[in-house]
């Protein structure tokens, strides 16, 4: 049996993996609204294991898995072993020879690092505390579809230096784009994954600065998962950063902004924004499904 290949984070991909699976997204995305069939993956199996609440997460990944001629099964971890103490090893040793592939969402990025060690399937992180690399890859598709190559452009981070902002970081190397991260002091990402990139990334905690003649403006919610007992200092401490028209002014004409969804409308981004008939949040959110079916083509049919 061949060793799975797995997706941890994006460093998971070179660069010209990263671009084909963005092409073959735009490709599946064609297919399914033409209603062209495209059962890649007939008979194959995922389990989807969630630790965290999800939306676009578990309805992307079991539709596109049933659209792929696949089918998958939801996992809680408040209803398996998982949640009664079992050691994750164990766990994945057990599910990884039953299933063809696993995606976990889930707190804590050293336990999908933990069962990625000991499955025999691939792995995908549907999102952790540390990063949420499937959602860059629908963020990078949104991008290429509406203005095309990455490269030599400027991206602004709004907020707290997140899970989010850390898989930015991640794809400014990867796609070779500057990416400014606009955060007040005790909100920067991870100084570990900062100096991975230090070459593409820079802090400035002046947003008005930190957006100007930006190409692409991305946010996220202010206090993610697990932080809600925060949310009201952290909402006094990031206002400033809130994605809005004045702000959005301030960027590159043509610029483009995203939000990962759920939004909390009139805190991280005003409501006319998100209603504004010129955003791409909504195709964004679209591509997650398109991506993840890609995603999972690769993981398996090179297996």
């Amino acid at each position: 049996m061949n060793t799975p290949r797995h997706f941890l984070t994006l460093n998971d991909l070179s660069r010209d993996e990263l671009l084909a699976i963005l092409a073959r997204a735009s490709t599946l995305k064609t297919l399914k609204r033409s209603g062209t069939a495209h059962a890649t993956l007939p008979g194959k199996v995922m389990a989807m294991i969630f630790a965290k609440a999800s939306t676009r997460t578990r309805v992307s990944f079991e539709a596109g898995m049933s659209q792929l001629g696949g089918s998958a099964m939801f996992l809680s971890s408040s209803v398996t072993q998982m949640g009664r103490g079992e050691p994750i090893s164990d766990t994945a040793r057990v599910i990884s020879s039953m299933v063809d592939i696993v995606m976990i969402r889930t707190y804590q990025h050293a336990d999908v690092e933990a069962f990625s060690a000991n499955s025999q399937v691939p792995v995908i992180n549907a999102l952790t505390d540390d990063f949420h690399p499937c959602q860059l890859l629908a963020d990078m598709q949104t991008w290429l579809e509406h203005r095309g190559d990455m490269r030599g452009k400027t991206v602004c981070w709004l907020g707290d230096g997140n899970n989010m902002c850390q898989s930015y970081i991640n794809a400014a190397k990867i796609l070779d784009f500057k990416l400014t991260v606009s955060c007040p002091p005790g909100f920067e990402p991870s100084a570990e994954v900062l100096r991975q990139a230090s070459d593409h990334v820079s802090i400035e905690s002046d947003p008005e600065r930190a957006v100007a003649g930006a190409h692409l403006l991305v946010t996220d919610v202010w206090a993610s998962m697990g932080q809600e007992s925060e949310a009201d200092a952290r909402i006094k401490a990031l206002e400033a950063y809130q994605l809005n028209r004045p702000l959005l002014g301030l960027a590159n004409p043509e610029a483009l902004y995203l939000h990962c969804l759920p939004a909390h409308r009139g805190e991280e981004i005003t409501a006319d924004l998100m209603d504004d008939p010129m955003s791409v949040i909504w195709d964004e959110a679209e591509n997650r499904l398109h991506v993840q079916k890609a995603l999972m083509e690769t993981l398996l049919l090179d297996y």
